[in-house]
């Protein structure tokens, strides 16, 4: 299993589950095979052990540093960029004609989830990945071949350059200013902040995508456009020439991600910083948004990766830290110690933990799966797949880092004091999963995203065609003895989801406009909380099917829980299955009724918060 990723949980999902195979009988990963893909995840699996788990703990002890005006980044960081790079996982889903390996989506997906816990360094990497894919999409031919290239071979670095000091969330706000020059390019002027990975000397070159307003262009974001800003000038043949007039004038003393150089940075200050339009002008929120939705799906495999991790690492602890007797024999002074799994609240944290990473692997495989039905469909079966994506992406960005977080408080928990301590690890997977919540649009901006624009599209058709699958699914496992429990709370909470999306459009259809905007984080977590019971119930189906079947290939009664028990022990696929009931059961009956409450809170019409006076939060 490792310390990583549940391997034989992910396969489930790829799978079992989701049919990843299928994908192979469209022409566009005709060429690929399941050996193909196993070999990869095994790959993924192999390195992140040997050099990215080791790099994890370095990198924060020794930071990114400023130094005359340069960062310098952790030494382990530039031999764990090149294997990454070597190895292909960086560019796994890209266009081979770009040098990636034309993966399906879900692949990147899962192979991210070995690397995305250890953002203090990925963040470098996988920006300069996310500004080659813009130069890709928008970029001139000759943008393209000057700056991507390199990039994608890992090569030349990238940046995502938005947030100005004062104005945060609120982009259309920006002062920075781009003046045109008779050769076409123009001058940006401007400060920016909180830019990971803004400088560092992991790359030869930075391409900096910046948005800032054409002198002229109206104020908001509709007058916003996006210039690619490179740190080092490039000529027309690809060499370097002389550094671009960008300063970086601070790095952020952070929580947590201290490998990650958070930049504060100047563009101009010598009136000489050298920009290229990309794409279209005024059309820069447009494209800039092209790299925040996969931003955004990152941090939900953030979000994921570092809660697997958090519990893998609290599992193997808890097997081996011996501490109280068994509750059976409490009172006997002369009771065999036991290992701490043992212990009835362990065991309810660590099948919380459980029960949490193993829905979350779903809902982000999921995610990614959409994107595969939507690259290898056509019409309106493929706007029906984007439509669904497009919908999850805000729940999947905000409920898995939320959610995430909270397993990494719980892992630290199974520790105790110890937990605490930089002695392990877990303690630094919350400090550095902290800050997902915030960038690439806090939390609460998705909530209001998903109400304010993402309910809404196409007259609510995406949230329909959601609604209909999880109807799939309860109608599929209704006659299934084994889940009628499980499909009566499922089908409860579907039902609490769609009544609430009804009430919310009731409120735009009468002028009750602040009741969704109030109630909009209420409602994301009613929604992240329903989309992982409906996920459980799918995997349950499932599960309960292939357990049966090995129980009637062993003679043993499916009833007979000892027995069950007592084939697990030795059976590891029958002990799988069985965790597998149990952490959808333990889901579908002590967390998703949590769906029941927030669906009260949402549709008791109280706007408290906003009708509580300034003055009356205290002095």
């Amino acid at each position: 299993m490792g310390l990583i990723v549940d391997t034989r949980d992910q396969k489930f999902v790829l799978y079992e589950m989701l049919g990843l195979e299928r994908l192979l009988n469209h022409q566009k990963f005709a060429d690929l095979s399941t050996e193909v893909f196993d070999m990869t995840l095994e790959l993924a699996n192999k390195i992140v052990h040997e050099e990215s788990l080791p790099a994890f703990s370095i990198g924060d002890k020794v930071g990114a540093k400023l130094v005359d005006g340069k960062v310098i980044v952790p030494e382990v960081y530039k031999k764990l960029l090149a294997v990454l790079t070597e190895s292909g996982l960086l560019t796994m889903s890209a266009d081979p004609a770009h040098g990636g390996q034309g993966l399906p989506f879900l692949m990147e997906i899962a192979a991210r989830e070995y690397t995305a816990f250890n953002m203090g360094f990925m963040l470098y990497p996988e920006a300069a990945i996310g500004a080659a894919e813009l130069i890709t999409n928008y970029g001139t031919e000759e943008q393209q071949k000057r700056y991507a290239e390199k990039m994608y071979a890992g090569l030349w670095g990238g940046t995502m350059v938005l947030t100005e000091p004062g104005a945060g969330s609120d982009v259309g706000a920006l002062k920075t200013k781009a003046v045109k020059q008779e050769d076409g390019s123009y001058r940006i002027k401007g400060s920016k902040i909180f830019i990971s990975g803004g400088d560092s000397d992991l790359f030869g070159n930075i391409v900096h995508p910046v948005l800032a307003r054409i002198e002229g262009d109206p104020e908001g974001t509709a007058g916003i456009s996006i210039f690619l800003v490179p740190k080092i000038l490039v000529h027309a043949d690809g060499s370097l020439g002389e550094p671009n007039d960008v300063v970086v004038t601070g790095i952020e003393h952070k929580m947590g991600l201290k490998g990650s150089a958070t930049c504060a940075m100047n563009f101009g200050d010598q009136s000489n910083c050298y920009g290229e339009l990309l794409g279209e002008p005024r059309q820069g929120m447009r494209i800039m948004f092209q790299m925040m939705n996969g931003a955004r799906i990152n941090m939900g495999v953030q979000g994921l990766a570092t809660a697997s991790t958090a519990y893998l690492h609290a599992l193997a602890y808890a097997k081996e830290r011996v501490q109280g007797a068994d509750i059976k024999n409490a009172r006997d002074p002369n009771a065999p110690k036991i290992a701490i799994i043992g212990h009835p609240d362990v065991r309810r944290m660590l099948l919380w933990m459980k029960s949490q990473v193993e829905g979350m692997r779903a809902m982000v495989y999921f995610v990614g799966w959409c994107e595969d039905k939507v690259q290898t469909s056509v019409a309106e079966e493929a706007s029906k797949w984007q439509g669904i994506e497009d919908l999850l992406v805000p729940v999947l960005k905000a409920y898995c880092t939320d959610l995430g977080f909270k397993v990494t408080e719980q892992a630290i928990q199974v520790h105790g004091g110890y937990g605490y301590t930089n002695d392990y690890p877990v303690e630094q997977l919350m400090r550095d999963l902290k800050i997902a919540s915030i960038y690439e649009g806090t939390n609460g901006i998705q909530s209001l995203d998903l109400v304010g624009r993402k309910m809404g599209m196409n007259k609510g058709q995406p949230f329909k065609d959601l609604l209909g699958m999880m109807q799939e699914t309860i109608a599929k496992t209704k006659f299934n003895p084994n889940l009628t429990m499980l499909n009566t709370l499922v089908s409860e909470a579907v039902g609490q989801l769609a009544a609430t999306g009804m009430y919310f459009a009731n409120c735009m259809q009468t002028q009750q406009m602040h009741l969704p905007i109030v109630k909009a984080y209420p409602f994301l977590n009613l929604f992240g909380n329903t989309v992982i019971g409906w996920l459980h119930l799918w995997q349950a189906d499932i599960a309960s099917a292939k357990l049966g079947a090995l129980l009637v290939a062993a003679n043993v009664d499916p009833e007979d829980k000892k027995a069950v028990a007592a084939i697990a022990r030795t059976n590891a696929e029958v002990a799988y299955y069985v965790g597998k009931l149990s952490g959808a059961t333990y889901y579908i009956k002590n967390v998703l009724p949590e769906a029941a409450s927030l669906a009260k809170i949402i549709q008791n019409g109280d706007l408290s918060i906003l009708e509580i006076p300034e003055e009356s939060f205290g002095f």
